[in-house]
């Protein structure tokens, strides 16, 4: 996710907090300073309040990172690929690989929300005992709150809409009993932007009452829908593109170039004949060593561009997503670092076979959709 960086790891996994986490664990102490726990506990200070308020956030964004970490956990376990954790402004986002099962995939989704469904308990337990036995009244009210909290974003996370946990569950059930992992993800996705558009709205209907909460699901509506697009269109691809070879969509004749060429020779001989976004690099022994982008040559200044080696303000190989002709290109796509949005470069015995891009593919899909919309026009007839 744009915008986050790295802080260690959790459980063995990198973990990144997003730009808008710290937004998210002000709102939650200003909300718990400024209203609820003076509304609960009455009688303290402004001061008392605030630190109160700001260690219930920290417990509800530590709650966040847990519900995070078990996925990652159960996924780690099944032998899934996992990136990384990112906690940021909405809850928290694992980057995992494709479950190889149903019952994997429904394993991992049901992890989360049982975690904060059994946090939540804990923390309603302790704050009831916190305000009974030991009369700590602050204490067990920020307990409670933590507790509550918990519980509602277990429950809100079973809902069954895609990118939501209850959402993965589905598409585990859906896929189990049709067979169909591509069906199944189209449906929950649809689910998904049901959900996103019925939040937004409920959201609207709060803020014309006057309930700032209405904001928040708005925006968590919003997320919800956007993300469920992009897990149908996801579905849409991967379906198109099962069984394809990296072979079958690389271009052969993909622009390349040496990497120890100035700018100004490079945009010149290379950048000047295509049109792609980026040129592969080799070295010196012709073996493939990263990708220079269009954009970042151009940002170079006119007066320095003879005397800079592309190589310097080019993506090195080890950030660039390499692979052999016959990978499947779905697992590739699921590997594939950021750098990927410009090329895939195809390597075969240490030299450069071609390249992937975006619209490679693209290019590719609508051509198996053609062929495959003529398929079913000569099996079924025309329609009139």
């Amino acid at each position: 996710m744009g915008g986050s960086l790295p802080l260690g790891r959790i459980f063995g996994i990198p973990l990144r907090v997003h730009w808008s986490a710290p937004v998210l664990i002000v709102f939650l102490s200003l909300g718990l300073a400024g209203g609820t726990l003076p509304a609960w506990v009455p009688g303290h200070s402004a001061t008392v309040y605030s630190l109160a308020g700001l260690a219930g956030a920290v417990l509800l964004a530590a709650s966040l990172l847990l519900h995070e970490s078990a996925h990652a956990v159960i996924a780690k376990r099944a032998g899934i690929r996992v990136e990384d954790i990112t906690v940021w402004g909405l809850g928290g986002v694992t980057r995992l690989g494709r479950a190889g099962t149903p019952r994997v995939q429904f394993a991992v989704s049901v992890a989360g929300p049982l975690t904060s469904l059994v946090l939540g308990g804990l923390a309603l337990a302790a704050g009831f005992g916190t305000g009974h036995v030991l009369r700590w009244t602050l204490p067990a009210a920020v307990l409670v709150w933590a507790g509550w909290a918990n519980v509602f974003l277990g429950a809100f996370n079973l809902l069954p809409a895609a990118p939501l946990d209850g959402g993965r569950i589905l598409q585990a059930a859906l896929w189990w009993r049709g067979g169909d992992r591509f069906r199944a993800q189209r449906i929950a996705g649809r689910c998904g932007q049901a959900a996103g558009f019925v939040l937004m709205a409920l959201g609207w209907l709060a803020l014309t009452r006057g309930a700032g909460s209405g904001l928040w699901l708005m925006l968590v509506g919003g997320f919800v829908g956007l993300s469920a697009a992009t897990e149908v269109r996801q579905a849409a691809l991967v379906s198109a593109l099962e069984g394809v070879r990296v072979a079958d969509v690389m271009t052969a004749s993909a622009p390349s170039g040496p990497d120890w060429h100035t700018v100004d020779r490079f945009l010149t001989e290379v950048m000047a004949h295509t049109d792609r976004p980026a040129a592969a690099l080799y070295d010196f022994e012709g073996r493939p060593s990263g990708l220079a982008e269009r954009m970042r040559l151009s940002m170079v200044p006119a007066s320095r561009r003879e005397e800079v080696r592309v190589r310097d303000v080019a993506v090195p190989i080890a950030q660039c997503t390499v692979a052999a002709p016959q990978e499947e290109l779905v697992a590739v796509l699921e590997r594939a670092t950021p750098a990927a949005r410009l090329a895939i470069l195809v390597v075969e015995d240490g030299r450069l076979a071609g390249a992937v891009t975006a619209q490679d593919i693209d290019r590719f899909v609508r051509h198996r959709e053609r062929e495959r919309a003529q398929e079913r026009e000569h099996r079924d007839g025309p329609r009139w």
